[in-house]
């Protein structure tokens, strides 16, 4: 088995993207710009016009066409790709889901942004969360260097013939979309193909053997279908953390499908996604020099959800403080993963306290001073003994 040699670039989210879609040496990418993802596939087009990739790059008129297009391809057995954020997801909506009912293995990337009207090209995570139920794997990266490793994963994860199910890996637009940090990149590409070889474990368009997908399914079948996909999930979230272990072991980079930090004695748990939690993880050191002890959680893999690990991490706590980056309209309880955390935890016999928490919406700026306050609020609820049963909007001006 050969090994890796890696160099070492300045690159933001987007080009990380761009560099692991290259070593995974994909066939087709559809894609329809859009801000902040589209220089991914710009530096993808550059990728190919230097003859350092050989993909057909389909310009489409749309993010509907641009899934549509990913679909036809993953359907004849091409590796395909595609990338979008914002109203361009919203329009792919109705893909999704045709994807997923496919079983087709797509990778896309979304640099997250927030959802018109008013219009704002600026991050947080509404977009990704309205795609909650279109049963897509969906990973959330906080780091450039986690997005090209969860990309090479992604295809590992969709092609495995106990999944055949599209991947979403997500970050945050702008933050770190355009941000740019060291990351380790393979200099003998074929080291990462090795980890992702090209098999086609999927049914395919073959006129040497016809098949048909998608056809009409009468309430005799549909629901058997259906649940096929609810199999596919389970033996996903297994799969998902077998591939990250080898990846691990291979390349000597592991990311688990959630990131403890200091919770081992904490009494208070901070649980984000994202690139909040760098800002986090810099609040917490500071909250602890100061005598409070809080630790972090961080959500890798939001679907499937993994509520074992998630149960695991909190129990004998005292309080969870879910810091969410959408608001989830007409809950009222909770935010999204706040309502998703008190789910699993429902039949716990000894469950933490829950604070849901909406915050940067529109990307308003998140400090560590926030985070701070935030906490303390909670110290203040759980010694009244009177969390609140309803979402807390910090930083909104009302």
């Amino acid at each position: 088995m050969q090994e890796v040699k890696w160099r070492r670039l300045p690159l933001n989210s987007n080009y990380a993207v761009a560099y692991a879609v290259k070593d995974c040496d994909v066939d087709v990418i559809a894609a329809y710009p859009i801000t902040p993802q589209t220089t991914v596939v710009e530096k993808l087009s550059e990728f190919i016009a230097n003859g350092e990739l050989d993909a057909e790059m389909i310009h489409v008129e749309s993010e509907h066409s641009a899934l549509s297009a990913a679909i036809g391809a993953a359907a004849v057995g091409a590796r395909t790709f595609t990338a979008t954020a914002a109203q361009g997801l919203e329009l792919m909506h109705e893909m999704l889901h045709i994807a997923s009912g496919l079983r087709l293995p797509i990778v896309m990337t979304i640099a997250t942004r927030a959802l018109s009207a008013p219009i704002s090209i600026w991050c947080d995570y509404s977009d990704l969360m309205n795609t909650r139920d279109a049963s897509w794997i969906t990973l959330i990266a906080s780091s450039a260097q986690e997005v090209y490793d969860s990309v090479i994963q992604a295809y590992r994860i969709a092609e495995d013939p106990r999944v055949l199910l599209p991947v979403m890996v997500a970050y945050d637009g702008f933050i770190m979309s355009h941000t740019y940090e060291p990351v380790y990149v393979a200099e003998n590409p074929e080291v990462i193909r090795e980890f992702v070889p090209r098999r086609k474990t999927w049914l395919t368009l073959d006129p040497d053997k016809p098949i048909t997908l998608g056809p009409i399914a009468n309430p005799d079948w549909y629901y058997e279908i259906k649940y096929q996909q609810v199999v596919a999930m389970e033996e996903a979230y297994k799969v998902i953390k077998e591939v990250d272990e080898e990846f691990g072991r291979r390349f000597g980079r592991s990311y688990g499908v959630i990131e403890k930090y200091r919770i081992e004695d904490a009494d208070i748990v901070l649980l984000t996604y994202g690139g909040l939690f760098g800002t986090v993880r810099e609040a917490i050191d500071a909250m602890r020099k100061r005598g409070i002890n809080v630790g972090g959680l961080r959500l890798r893999l939001w679907r499937p959800f993994p509520a074992e690990e998630i149960i695991e991490s909190v129990k004998g706590k005292k309080l969870v403080i879910v810091l969410d980056r959408a608001i989830s309209y007409g809950a009222r309880i909770a935010g999204p993963v706040a309502l998703e955390l008190m789910s699993t935890m429902y039949r716990m016999s000894e469950k933490p306290e829950v604070l849901s928490v909406v915050v940067g919406i529109g990307q308003r700026t998140v400090t560590e001073e926030d985070i701070a306050e935030i906490t303390a609020l909670g110290m203040k609820y759980l010694e009244e003994k009177r969390v609140p049963n309803q979402t807390i909007y910090w930083g909104v001006r009302a």
